[in-house]
């Protein structure tokens, strides 16, 4: 399987090529269905989860829920994994499809709608309808925040509002996944709450850096750590509270209780792309010079620093992580477009750098894009200033005339971002 569908179109010389083949590694090692398959089994009447046992006989009822860029997906999988067992279940992702005896749902992303809560109450219909008797499977993934949505007295029109403003203002994921939380009434693990006394278990496909799971999708079945002053603290600091004055926080649930019968497993993370990603640069003949996990920071300025890396001939650097961009222009384009064009103009003439979201949807319908001297020099063909479409946050469409960008459609998968550095053999 090819994920990058323009791959020939961009594969113009070796070092490009041999990026290109990197990062369809790393692609490849996050597939859903590879990664369920290779952690979730039924076994001797077991349901199996990376070594735990759950014997199937012992649930009155098997429901399955899934949020997120990978629900779909998963919910195919563990249909074929379980088939009948599974009595019900609702998915919501950002893309549209069927299953056999799931419920399926397409929201939007990356901001809250009516849609999106229609769907989310679907979920909690279920959850509450369940007893102690059963088992509920949930798939919780990157882009669950936003379209897992049920707001705590608060209009959907306020939640948009609040998401965006914080987007463009560049808050990190913590800061916006922890004001979700208290403006919520299914996040910070109130998911788990719902369940409950159901036995409840949780597939995290992880899309923040650190991988810390009361974050993912802001939390849904995990014991919250964050309050209502957190919350109040980060609204202040971006402008929001005074803005909203009348908001209703809600406090999460701080009780073990609620948590007994929760388990969590961390299924994927962005670490086993990296590490295919490194492992196919060697076998290409790269020596590979370690690289961050966590990659974070303004998109523009993170471009510059993979930039100015000096790397030796015959070396590579694969990183992963997550930037955020401060929105001050009108033009389009995601982070990862940004960080490309914010290298290009320090690139040196023997390098090859990529930025692409594992989603393969960088908030536009390309994953990412690639820089090297062929950029330069088309840009400078088409008298192109790289820099003034990065102060108007036009990345996709400079690309988008020079020829960088990467298409892979949706991948299924969510683990954040990947990040190649490579000069030429």
């Amino acid at each position: 399987m090819t994920y990058i569908k323009n791959f020939r179109e961009l594969a113009t010389n070796p070092g490009r090529r041999d990026a290109l083949n990197i990062l369809e590694a790393g692609y490849e090692a996050i597939n859903t269905e590879k990664v369920l398959r290779s952690k979730v089994r039924v076994e001797n009447g077991e349901l199996l989860i990376k070594g735990k046992h759950f014997p199937l006989s012992i649930y009155e009822n098997i429901y399955f829920v899934g949020v997120g860029k990978c629900a779909l997906e998963a919910g195919r999988i563990m249909e074929s994994i379980l088939g009948d067992h599974i009595k019900d279940g609702v998915v919501i992702d950002t893309v549209k499809g069927t299953l056999s005896l799931i419920r399926t749902y397409e929201g939007t992303h990356p901001w809250p709608s009516e849609k999106n809560i229609s769907a989310t109450k679907e979920i909690v219909e279920l959850l509450e309808s369940a007893t102690e008797h059963d088992l509920i499977i949930i798939a919780i993934s990157g882009g669950g925040s936003a379209l897992m949505c049920l707001p705590h007295e608060s209009s959907c029109e306020t939640l948009i509002d609040i998401t965006q403003t914080l987007t463009k203002k560049g808050a990190d994921i913590y800061e916006l996944n922890t004001v979700r939380k208290h403006l919520s009434a299914v996040k910070g693990g109130q998911l788990a709450q719902m369940a409950y006394p159901a036995e409840t278990v949780s597939l995290l496909f992880s899309d923040v850096l650190g991988d810390d799971i009361s974050v993912i999708a802001s939390g849904p079945t995990v014991k919250d750590t964050t309050t209502v002053y957190d919350a109040e603290e980060i609204l202040k600091k971006y402008g929001l509270l005074d803005r909203n004055p009348d908001l209703a926080l809600k406090t999460t649930p701080k009780e073990d209780k609620w948590f007994k019968r929760v388990r969590n497993f961390l299924v994927v993370t962005n670490s086993d792309a990296i590490e295919a990603m490194e492992a196919e640069a060697r076998e290409l003949g790269y020596e590979v010079v370690p690289g961050r996990k966590n990659v974070s920071g303004e998109a523009r300025l993170v471009g510059e620093e993979f930039a100015e890396t000096k790397l030796l001939p015959g070396r590579a650097l694969v990183c992963g992580g997550e930037t955020t961009v401060t929105i001050k222009g009108s033009g389009e384009g995601g982070r990862n477009q940004e960080v490309a064009l914010g290298a290009l103009p320090h690139l040196s003439d023997e390098a090859v750098f990529i930025a692409a979201g594992s989603d393969g949807i960088d908030n536009t319908d390309v994953a990412g894009a690639i820089s090297d001297k062929e950029i330069k020099e088309k840009a400078l063909k088409l008298h192109l200033d790289p820099k003034r479409f990065i102060s108007d946050n036009d990345s996709y469409n400079f690309f988008a005339q020079v020829g960088g960008q990467i298409v892979t459609g949706p991948t299924g998968s969510n683990v954040s971002d990947l990040y190649i550095l490579l000069t030429y053999k």
